[in-house]
């Protein structure tokens, strides 16, 4: 079962703010101690001449605008990656650079980053100058290569440094050592924009200008994608880049990729929250990387016409159903790798394999796995050679990189190479690895979590009362945020009289619901349910967890609860 855990918060906080006193309560379990901390304009944002390295990359990037010099951009093959790619080729433009180029590596082709195999092929279109975005601070031996090519590189990342840095030309990352940038959660493509505005500060000190410099604040609805999308911890300075970015896109001024991929999802551009980044632009956008090419989404992503936008986008949003398509089935053979544990059997770390798993959706299907049994899950797909690519996601309380990095120590030849964040990472398996690796992974997973950090819980914002759940509410709480990683959506939790229920569609539960005592009904949905549970006639009475949310129907308005865990059953 799941346990239900209330957010702590200070009695004493806010109350003189003139909020909601239920959004009192949800800031003040988040952190905010006073309005002024709500406030995020861009004048609070970090200064960019805090992040170490800024200096000596905008000194190799300059004769890209001054002299008309070669660039060509490395990126990713995520949502984090296009984004980065885009801002650094739309910020380069406006600066007035025109010997631009970029490249993508296909993860089936060459895997992630600048390796020297993809040196390879940026050397074939002779750049002066190759910059890194969302990657480069783990490529060693890529950037050794193109130092080796003649050609000096500029790293711009956010992923953690391990104990070997490239010998690049300049690094600007937040997170390596003695970087005083305070934003450790930075993503790759907020870190390639601060080096844009670095850029931009040295180009106005030479009187480069004729008129007024660009504003690449018109930048910030992909800075704000990439942040949400990439699940980035919303600390204050990332909470300003994302609520900026939105104000752009909500006021029709975003590059036409966004508002096209929210039109092919049937969303309102104009009231689009940060959730759209997370569950709706950003899994179009990966849907390219995972099961084709990245270039489409950032081609969407660079486009100036609407109508090409619309047309990528569409393309866009066909992957992402196959995408889903793949994902069913490959859920559906790791639903029956676990029947074959017992729940109290399960691997404290547990490893995943099927031979005809898609690379590109192990990662999609490792997080689902992880929300179902709560642990540390690595999915596995063959690769090259009869190495096997893995794609982890983590728990609280377990640092995924550093347990691999403790695997790879204790038991070196399991991995050929490893990365990634907290919560997230990848790795590639030396051919016949797999049941080593699987144990290994294991008993370090053992070490480092107690049987408390295995329990799955769920924090709530307490409960509302019958008079709470009105429009008024659920709008504030629509517009209090931007929500995302750090900085959750508000839930709530209560106990209800099970009205009506019936399914709907294929997998999504209806019910009208009456809190108790109270006298009065509301409309609620159940999303992705097991049609062979429910509906359950015989259960008349559940708590449940929820959200408070507006149904809007034929421009009609209503309160709508919708249903997140039924924490007892």
């Amino acid at each position: 079962m799941v346990e239900v855990v209330e957010r702590k918060h200070p009695q004493h906080a806010l109350q003189n703010s003139g909020l909601h006193p239920v959004l009192q309560r949800i800031y003040a379990a988040r952190g905010v101690r006073e309005n002024a901390e709500l406030e995020l304009s861009l004048k609070h944002l970090l200064p960019w001449y805090d992040m170490a390295g800024i200096q000596q990359a905008v000194d190799y990037l300059l004769p890209v605008v001054t002299e008309q010099r070669s660039l060509l951009i490395v990126g990713d093959f995520d949502v984090d990656g296009a984004t980065s790619t885009a801002v650094a080729i739309r910020a380069l433009r406006m600066l007035g650079a025109t010997r631009l180029d970029y490249l993508v590596p296909n993860r089936f082709d060459f895997g992630y980053g600048l390796t020297p195999e993809l040196v390879a092929v940026a050397v074939e279109r002779r750049p002066d100058l190759i910059l890194t975005v969302d990657n480069g601070i783990a490529a060693v031996a890529g950037v050794a290569a193109a130092n080796a090519a003649g050609i000096p590189v500029v790293v711009t990342d956010h992923h953690l440094p391990g104990g070997e840095l490239p010998a690049a030309a300049a690094i600007v990352n937040p997170n390596q050592h003695g970087c005083r940038f305070a934003s450790k959660a930075a993503c790759g493509c907020t870190v390639v924009f601060y080096v844009m505005l670095a850029l931009r500060a040295r180009l106005q000190e030479m009187g480069y200008f004729r008129t007024e410099a660009p504003n690449l604040a018109v930048l910030l609805d992909l800075v704000a994608l990439a942040t949400v999308a990439d699940v980035v911890p919303l600390d204050r300075n990332n909470r300003i880049l994302v609520e900026q970015g939105l104000r752009r896109i909500r006021a029709g001024r975003a590059v036409v990729g966004i508002p096209a991929l929210l039109q092919v999802a049937g969303r309102n551009a104009a009231r689009a929250v940060s959730t759209d980044f997370g569950f709706v632009v950003g899994p179009r956008l990966n849907a390219a990387g995972r099961l084709d090419d990245m270039s489409i989404g950032i081609e969407c992503l660079l486009t100036d016409d609407p109508l090409l936008a619309l047309e990528m986008a569409t393309q866009l949003d066909e992957f992402n159903r196959d995408r889903r398509g793949i994902e069913a089935a490959m859920s559906a053979d790791a639903e029956r790798f676990l029947k074959g544990w017992q729940q109290q059997n399960l691997p404290t770390g547990l490893c995943l394999f099927h031979p005809e798993w898609h690379q590109g959706v192990i990662g999609i299907l490792a997080s689902r796995i992880k929300e179902k049994v709560h642990r540390p899950v690595i999915a596995f797909a063959s690769g090259d050679r009869d190495e096997l690519k893995g794609s982890a996601r983590s728990i609280a309380g377990l640092h995924m990189r550093d347990a691999l990095d403790l695997v790879d120590k204790r038991y070196p030849g399991l991995m050929r190479k490893f990365g990634g964040h907290a919560m997230a990472a990848g790795m590639t398996l030396n051919p016949g690895c797999f049941e080593p690796f699987r144990a290994a992974f294991d008993e370090v997973c053992r070490e480092l979590l107690n049987a408390d950090q295995l329990q799955q819980r769920i924090e709530v914002d307490g409960e509302l009362t019958a008079d709470d759940m009105a429009l008024e509410l659920a709008e504030q709480l629509r517009w209090a945020g931007p929500w995302g990683q750090g900085f959750p959506e508000p839930v709530f939790v209560g106990e209800f009289r099970i009205v009506q229920q019936k399914l709907v569609g294929e997998r999504h539960l209806k019910m009208v619901l009456e809190p108790l005592g109270s006298g009065r009904v509301f409309d609620a949905i159940w999303f992705n349910i097991d049609p062979s549970v429910w509906p359950r006639p015989e259960i008349q009475q559940a708590r449940m967890v929820f959200q408070l949310e507006i149904n809007e129907f034929r421009g009609r308005q209503s309160v709508q609860l919708l249903i997140r865990q039924l924490p007892d059953f």
